[in-house]
């Protein structure tokens, strides 16, 4: 557990959460990992949730506290918590890599020496990576895997091919590797999408994460304390959160992030409830900025896809891009006199375009 003064504002309105004091519920989902964990045959899982459900928190959290969890023969595993999405993990070396050099970071004592020496090999290859693994096994030692946005890596089908995952599925079977891997969908759909046949993406347990319980909602809106003595939010700002955000992790965070931002600067909760609405509709566009990316796509990327079309209905170039452009200004005529913009912001918009000053 770390240590430490708690942030100002205890409530984490996008990302994961990183300090385990803010970290709360999925109490079964925890239990089951760690029990598959300690069997005499560990048994891989997939956690499989939507965005925004807490799936990078709930492996954080247990990177952090699975010792908790294991009283007995801790000393036999290494936990590590790896993001795919990271450039270190665009190739299959660079996994290994990565892989190596987090379980590295996590040995101690007087097995350290032996322990590294098993990584040794240069480049880190398929072969080398499962010699090291296989290694660490029979000095009783088990990597245990928590591998994030597993999406990623299908971004790159060349690197990370059937064989690939059969050699890590060989690894599972074997019980000298386990991994907890978190994804959107369960993996043999993505097997079916992308056609992999490896018998990898048959994962030996999948737990889905769903909303927080009733009781576990009540708590993070009673954040930093959990209960109503040091809560962050007052009795009625925690009711107004638990109402927008209902159980849903992120929402409840966001909803606690905006009540708690409005009260210390002397705002009224409708301003709080303004932001919340704002930020599901556009979560990753800042606020004020979606009539500019509107205004582009129709100012810009539309007449681009028309005018390529002129060249396949035998139109003059020119008097094609005379009527898109007059098309444009009638359209944006309209917009300005039905209120959904201000000439002003067309102005500046076309004179950025056309590098007026």
């Amino acid at each position: 557990m770390t240590s430490g003064a708690l942030p100002a504002n205890p409530f984490v309105a996008a990302g994961m959460i990183e300090d385990p004091r803010l970290f709360v519920g999925r109490k079964d989902e925890l239990h089951a990992i760690a029990s598959r964990m300690k069997g005499d045959q560990p048994t891989s899982i997939n956690i499989v949730g939507e965005k925004h459900i807490g799936k990078s928190s709930l492996l954080h959290y247990f990177v952090l506290t699975w010792q908790q969890r294991v009283l007995n023969n801790s000393s036999n595993y290494v936990v590590i918590y790896l993001p795919l999405r990271g450039v270190d993990c665009q190739t299959e070396t660079g996994f290994y890599e990565a892989v190596a050099e987090g379980l590295l970071s996590q040995v101690q004592g007087w097995q350290q020496r032996s322990l590294q020496n098993c990584w040794k090999s240069k480049p880190l290859n398929r072969q080398a990576f499962s010699d090291a693994v296989k290694q660490w096994k029979q000095q009783g030692k088990l990597p245990v895997l928590c591998l994030d946005d597993f999406e990623s890596l299908l971004k790159y089908p060349d690197k990370f091919d059937n064989g690939f995952y059969d050699n890590l599925r060989s690894l599972m079977d074997s019980n000298a590797l386990m991994l907890v891997v978190a994804s959107r969908k369960q993996l043999d759909v993505y097997a079916n999408e992308h056609r992999f046949v490896s018998s990898f993406f048959n994962i030996g347990h999948t737990i889905s994460l769903k909303e927080l319980t009733t009781d576990e909602a009540i708590e993070l809106s009673r954040l930093p304390s959990g209960s109503t003595i040091g809560a962050a939010l007052s009795v009625d700002e925690q009711n107004h959160a638990q109402q927008w955000g209902s159980r849903h992790p992120y929402k409840l965070q966001l909803a606690g992030y905006y009540l708690w931002e409005a009260r210390q600067q002397g705002k009224a909760i409708k301003w709080a409830k303004q932001e919340f609405d704002q930020q599901l509709a556009n979560p990753n566009e800042p606020n004020g900025k979606w009539w500019q990316l509107w205004l582009r796509w129709l100012v810009w990327d539309l007449p681009v896809r028309l005018g390529r079309i002129a060249k396949f209905i035998g139109g003059a170039v020119d008097d094609v891009s005379n009527w898109i452009i007059g098309m444009v200004i009638l359209l944006l005529l309209v917009l300005v006199l039905v209120g959904v913009l201000h000439w002003n912001e067309v102005w500046d918009f076309v004179r950025d375009k056309l590098g007026i000053k």
